[in-house]
């Protein structure tokens, strides 16, 4: 939900700057409208022409690669108007199709406004799987989940929903596709090559989390004079290649003489959020790697079961927000909490995992602001900077609320995220006493 309101700096403001950046906001909303219905008047079109052509092609007596011609031929003729290649036109001609035909009710949210064009794609991708007959249902939950939330944000959310809602479970079609895991090289250009490989993605997650950690430690370690001049990506990338030829990196700035380095102690992290029902093995449904996408039960249960620790979280049972957490070791309890509530960084719209933010401090440390659960937050190191150093605004209300203000005075209210599964508590016959938690 947003609000606008004008601040205090806006009313002192002599600069300008604050009611010209009112003013593009306003534009911009008004772009953004004007925008939408062009792109779902462009999408009605082509799927117009798509029908067309299955028309045509249906009238004349032909092969069905005579009438795949129809089609081309419809695709070159837009594409020279549109000045793309008609092949382009014409996958987005079956993409139209897609959204027109198959999820009626997502352009309609579109076209009202309720959600946008990313949403869109979000839902149809996941909708996919998701028998006909059962779509409507798929359609209306989904559009819900969109309706407050962004596409990235909600992305793993609705296709979560979506697998429940498929003829074969998740963890069926993941073995099936794990079949396919393979490693290609990709040649490009100026004697450079793509290294490209389909792993499981919990696997794929936890070899970047590696890698990451690895390169920090070597950005980390230059000192003074030190006229190392490579990026972050650039490190990741030797180090990858270090490991796959030498099983170590050969660079490890860490190591003293001919004893091992602190490299190749580091291991990866991946934050998984499983329901209890999927670790006893009775639900096969996907549970979300957090930040990506979902992955499969089997996965989780095996990550569980070689995990040092785990996180048990108390939830409530009506909105699933997270009431109490404990583990079996109990180590920086107030960590385990916020990880569990939070799950993200907090700054609307963003979805980096909490294990890879920082903790802040709502009301800053240095202002008094107290360590205290209520005082607490995961803030990714990007927004933690646009909370220091620019007129973005947050203050924390209960049950882990956060309320942001934008610099124009427009407020975004960011909700601790509730786990992604779905409660159904049991009734108590008439009379009788609470079951004990």
């Amino acid at each position: 939900m947003t609000t606008f309101a004008p601040t205090g700096d806006f009313e002192t403001d002599d600069s300008g700057y604050l009611p010209a950046l009112v003013g593009l906001v306003m534009e911009t909303e008004a772009v953004a409208a004007a925008v939408t219905a062009a792109q779902v008047a462009e999408v009605r079109l082509l799927a117009r022409a798509g029908r067309l052509a299955e028309q045509e092609a249906s009238e004349q007596r032909a092969s069905v690669r005579q009438h795949d011609m129809v089609l081309r031929s419809i695709a070159a003729e837009l594409g020279g108007v549109l000045r793309v290649t008609d092949r382009t036109v014409q996958q987005r001609i079956g993409e139209a199709r897609e959204l027109v035909e198959g999820f009626p009710a997502t352009l309609a949210a579109w076209e009202a406004g309720r959600i946008t064009r990313g949403h869109a794609r979000v839902i149809v991708d996941a909708g996919a799987v998701v028998p006909v007959d059962r779509r409507p249902a798929f359609e209306a939950e989904a559009i819900r989940l969109c309706a407050d939330d962004t596409p990235n944000r909600v992305r793993a959310a609705v296709e979560i929903l979506a697998e429940r809602a498929a003829e074969r479970s998740f963890t069926e079609r993941h073995l099936e596709a794990n079949e396919g895991r393979c490693v290609r090289v990709v040649p490009a250009s100026h004697g450079m090559s793509s290294i490209v490989a389909t792993v499981p993605t919990v696997i794929a997650d936890g070899v970047l989390d590696r890698l990451t950690q690895q390169a920090t430690v070597i950005i980390d370690a230059r000192g003074p004079g030190d006229d190392d001049p490579r990026t972050m990506d650039q490190v990741r990338t030797d180090v990858f290649s270090d490991l796959l030829l030498t099983g170590s990196p050969a660079l490890d700035p860490t190591a003293t003489g001919d004893g091992d380095g602190m490299l190749g102690g580091i291991r990866a992290q991946v934050q998984v959020v499983v329901p209890v029902m999927a670790l006893l093995g009775s639900d096969d449904g996907p549970v979300d790697l957090v930040g990506r996408t979902p992955v499969d039960a089997e996965t989780a249960r095996c990550l569980a079961a070689n995990a040092p620790s785990l996180s048990r979280v108390l939830t409530d049972p009506i909105d699933g927000t997270v009431l109490a957490v404990d583990r079996y070791r109990p180590p920086w309890p107030q960590r385990r909490f916020l990880r569990a509530r939070d799950q993200h960084c907090r700054f609307p719209g963003c979805r980096r995992a909490a294990i890879r933010c920082e903790i802040d401090h709502t009301v800053d440390a240095a202002r008094g602001g107290p360590t205290a659960l209520w005082n607490l937050a995961h803030l990714c190191q990007r927004h933690h900077s646009m909370k220091q150093f620019t007129r973005w605004r947050v203050r924390q209300l209960q049950r882990g609320v956060l309320e942001w203000t934008s610099p124009t005075g427009r407020v975004y209210r960011e909700d601790a995220p509730a786990p992604l599964v779905a409660f159904a508590p049991t009734a108590s016959p008439p009379g009788a006493d609470p079951a004990p938690f």
